[in-house]
């Protein structure tokens, strides 16, 4: 009740109720520069046609991921995130299941589990090296077949 009452006592105070613009908002919009991935194409990790099921360990046939983020003059002054959105595995939240049963693929991020849907500061002129590696539900015996994950690379500015 006290609360109230010091609201109307400054608003008594205050005066009439009319009033000049006393506050003033002003800025300026300006577009980011356009940043691409890969010039616009896919970031594709091949794995070849060698995998072993019973090698598959988490470590074994580790690959680079190689990407490229380009970006038009005065992106630096930007900040930046880069963020890999894609359906965890339910045994791994750092990597995207595939289209195998019990396999999914990992993504490290500087030789650290890179976790899916969470975004990461990064710099533009050193980006994170990223590394992608087959996994498998723990106790699970993997059947031989072709496999393939997916998952959207983003980088967005801050």
């Amino acid at each position: 009740m006290a609360r109230y009452g010091s609201i109307f006592l400054l608003m008594a105070l205050g005066g009439p109720a009319a009033a000049a613009d006393n506050m003033r908002f002003s800025g300026t919009l300006i577009e980011p520069p356009p940043c691409t991935i890969n010039d616009g194409g896919e970031v594709d990790v091949d794995f070849g046609n060698r995998v072993g099921v019973t090698k598959v360990d988490g470590v074994n046939y580790l690959q680079p991921v190689n990407y490229r983020v380009t970006c038009g003059p005065g992106a630096g002054a930007w900040s930046m995130t880069l963020e890999v959105v894609g359906t965890p595995a339910d045994y791994d939240e750092a990597a995207i299941e595939s289209n195998v049963e019990d396999l999914a693929i990992r993504l490290l991020q500087n030789g650290k589990r890179f976790t899916l849907n969470q975004p990461i500061p990064i710099k533009l002129n050193a980006p994170p090296t990223l590394a992608a590696v087959p996994v498998k539900r723990p106790g699970a015996a993997l059947k031989e077949g072709a496999f393939e994950a997916t998952a959207t690379l983003l980088a967005v500015y801050q």
